[in-house]
């Protein structure tokens, strides 16, 4: 079945775009529901999430 805060968490920074703030905002707010109830391996993965979306701003 899959944790689905991580799952919504990779659709939103997945559809993040750039220059967007709200969609920036909803995945930023998605990535830290989706932090406090995850695995370790999810966790790492999380972080990588958040590394990509950071790119995008800059």
């Amino acid at each position: 079945m899959g944790n689905k805060l991580f799952q919504k968490a990779r659709e939103s920074v997945n559809e993040a775009a750039p220059h967007d703030q709200a969609s920036i905002d909803r995945a930023k707010n998605a990535l830290s529901s989706a932090y406090a109830n995850s695995s370790e391996a999810e966790k790492a993965q999380l972080q990588e999430f958040q590394q990509d979306l950071e790119s995008r701003t800059e």
